[in-house]
């Protein structure tokens, strides 16, 4: 009962998730498996009911706003837009 009483204290206090971005060019887009490779060579598995830029094509550099989920990597995309540079 103690131990299951210290577990409920830890989850209440457990952190929130926290936005991060990267940008970079995609070196490759695959349009049926909803994949993105940028030129740092990070592969993001994007969700396939995900707004995307329509035209995005290899070249193109992007900024990827997602929430972490720690440890785990990506816990959620908030947008993927185009930008000049």
């Amino acid at each position: 009962m103690r131990l299951l009483l210290i577990s409920a204290a830890l989850t209440a206090f457990a952190l929130p998730a926290l936005a991060d971005d990267t940008t970079g060019t995609v070196v490759a887009y695959d349009r049926v498996s909803h994949v993105i490779v940028l030129d740092d060579r990070s592969i993001w598995e994007v969700p396939a009911d995900f707004a995307l830029p329509t035209d995005l094509i290899a070249g193109d550099r992007i900024l990827i706003d997602y929430q972490s989920n720690g440890d785990n990597g990506v816990g959620k995309f908030l947008s993927i837009t185009r930008v000049e540079g």
